[in-house]
C-alpha cells in the first residue's frame, strides 16, 4: 500500500502545475460569481479549454453539469464544484478488464513517435510485470532508431528481463518472429515488443504494423493481444492528435500518457479518454520504474482538485 500512497503523492506533486493552472481558476469562479447564469458557464468552460480538455469534452462537461444543475435545483456557484468533480469523473473510466493481458498469454506492442518515453515505458512496463511473479520477455522492434536497442537492453538489464534484439536497421516483424518463438521456448507469459512510431510516413508505418501483424496472427494466435500507444502530455492536444492517427493504423487498446509531471495540460488525460473512447491505461510522472503506474481516475481527479 506503501507504493500506491507513494505515487499518489507524487501525483499530486507531478500535477502541479496542471492544478495551478485549472483549480485557482475554477475557485475564483465558483468564489466570484453569485449566481449561475451563461457567464458562470462560460467561464468555466474557458478554463477547462485552458487546461488542455478540449472543445468536445468541456462541453459535455459543461452540458452534464448543466442537467445536473437543474435537477437538483442548485442556485449557488460553491455547489457547483462536487458535481463538476463528478461530471470530470464520468468522462473517464476505465474498466476492470483494462489489465487483463497481465493474466494471460499475452502480447504487448507498444507504439508512439520518438521522443515520447516509449522505449523507456517497455522498460518500466517490463520491471513492474516481472515484480508481480510475471515471466516477461521484450522484444527491440523499433529497429530504425539505433539508441533504441541499447536504451532497452539498458532497461532490461536493470528490470533483470530477458530481450529479443537484432542490429539496427533489420526487419522489425523478424524480430518479433524472433522474439515469438523465444517467448514460446521459454514459456513467458508477456511478451512486451517496442516498435517502431513514424507517425509521418503513415504508410510505411501502416505496412510495417501489417507485416507484424501477420507474424503474430501465423505463428502465435492464441496470444492475448494489446496495443498500447505512448503519448507525451506535455504536448497537450497534439498528444490527442497523435492517438486518432495511431488508431487508424493500428487497434488501439489503451494508452500510456509519459511526462505529466512537467505540464500544465495534465487536462488531455481526459480529453483523450473521452473523445477516442480509448482508456488511458498508465500514466508517468518520472524517470523511476514506479513512476509508471496504472492510471486511477478517482485518483488523479483528486489529485487535480486536491
Amino acid at each position: 500500500m506503501g507504493e500506491k500512497k507513494g505515487f499518489f503523492g507524487r501525483l499530486v506533486a507531478g500535477l502541479s502545475k496542471t492544478r495551478d493552472n485549472i483549480v485557482a481558476g475554477i475557485d475564483s469562479i465558483f468564489n466570484g460569481f453569485s449566481s449561475i447564469d451563461e457567464d458562470f458557464y462560460e467561464e468555466l468552460e474557458e478554463i477547462l479549454i485552458m487546461a488542455d480538455l478540449g472543445i468536445n469534452t468541456t462541453t459535455s462537461i459543461i452540458n452534464n453539469l448543466k442537467s445536473k444543475v437543474k435537477e437538483l435545483k442548485i442556485k449557488e456557484p460553491k455547489e457547483c464544484k462536487e458535481l463538476l468533480i463528478q461530471s470530470i469523473k464520468e468522462q473517464m473510466e476505465v474498466k476492470e478488464t483494462a489489465y487483463e493481458f497481465e493474466n494471460r498469454k499475452s502480447i504487448v506492442m507498444l507504439i508512439g513517435v520518438n521522443g515520447v518515453g516509449k522505449t523507456t515505458s517497455v522498460g518500466k512496463l517490463a520491471g513492474q510485470l516481472k515484480e508481480q511473479g510475471i515471466k516477461v520477455l521484450v522484444a527491440a522492434a523499433d529497429t530504425f532508431r539505433a539508441a533504441a536497442i541499447e536504451q532497452l537492453t539498458e532497461w532490461s538489464n536493470r528490470a533483470g528481463v530477458e530481450i529479443i534484439a537484432q542490429q539496427e536497421g533489420s526487419d522489425p516483424a523478424a524480430v518479433i518472429y524472433d522474439a515469438i518463438m523465444a517467448a514460446k521456448a521459454r514459456n513467458a507469459d508477456v511478451l512486451i515488443c517496442d516498435t517502431a512510431g513514424r507517425l509521418h510516413n503513415k504508410k510505411n508505418l501502416m505496412e510495417e504494423l501489417k507485416k507484424i501483424d501477420r507474424v503474430i496472427t501465423r505463428e502465435y494466435p492464441d496470444a492475448y493481444r494489446e496495443t498500447l500507444v505512448v503519448l507525451d502530455g506535455t504536448t497537450g492536444q497534439n498528444a490527442l492528435s497523435q492517438a486518432k492517427e495511431f488508431n487508424e493504423v493500428a487497434e488501439i487498446t489503451g494508452i500510456i500518457l509519459t511526462k505529466l509531471d512537467g505540464t500544465a495540460k495534465g487536462g488531455i488525460a481526459i480529453a483523450i479518454q473521452s473523445e477516442l473512447g480509448i482508456p488511458v491505461k498508465y500514466i508517468g510522472i518520472g524517470e523511476h520504474i514506479e513512476d509508471l503506474q496504472k492510471f486511477n481516475a478517482e485518483d488523479f481527479v483528486n489529485a487535480l482538485f486536491n
